[in-house]
């Protein structure tokens, strides 16, 4: 693989309708899950690939893409933490504190690219760009799947992709779900 990572631009906009498909990512999520909550569900699915294309048009680009020369093969939402209403509303993952943490909340690679290192590369590059935003913290708040009966859904990453990439555990509030944190300020 030759993987390059960019933001989501209004011009990448139809690699990622490519990546996710015509029906979208997720069962027609188009990222929107953290941002209005299990409503994303009840709309059509063009209502969410809608809202998530004019996030990109307004800016600042919602996350990263990956691909492997010229085809998008890995998604990564990242933005500040304060964007993502639903995430804020959620127990087990309401703010430990008061650091302005930007979040990696979601991830969206292609079939026959995973198992291969895109995720991976998607953290390192959410890291480097978060902290050119000037971000204190990222946040991350995936599966921790060696925690029995822990959900299949790996559409948040997994805990140990994260602590790969230097990120350490700051809460649990639901045993398979840790928050993790890497610190930018240092």
């Amino acid at each position: 693989m030759d993987l390059t990572i960019h933001p989501l631009t209004a011009d990448r906009w139809p690699a990622l309708e490519d990546l996710f498909g015509k029906g979208g990512a997720s069962s027609g999520c188009w990222c929107m899950y953290w941002r209005i909550g299990p409503e994303y569900r009840r709309r059509p699915r063009e209502l969410n690939r809608e809202a998530l294309r004019e996030r990109v048009v307004q800016g600042p680009p919602p996350g990263l893409l990956a691909y492997d020369g010229d085809r998008a093969v890995g998604w990564c939402q990242l933005t500040p933490r304060g964007e993502l209403a639903w995430l804020e509303r959620r127990r087990e993952f309401v703010p430990v504190d008061d650091v302005q943490a930007w979040a990696v909340s979601c991830f969206f690679v292609r079939r026959g690219y995973r198992g291969r290192g895109v995720m991976a590369a998607l953290i390192g590059e959410a890291l480097r760009a978060a902290k050119r935003a000037g971000a204190p913290a990222l946040e991350a708040y995936p599966v921790d799947d060696a925690v029995a009966g822990a959900t299949t859904n790996r559409f948040t990453g997994t805990q140990a992709a994260f602590l790969r990439a230097g990120f350490v555990e700051v809460a649990r509030r639901t045993p398979a779900r840790p928050v993790l944190r890497h610190d930018l300020a240092g």
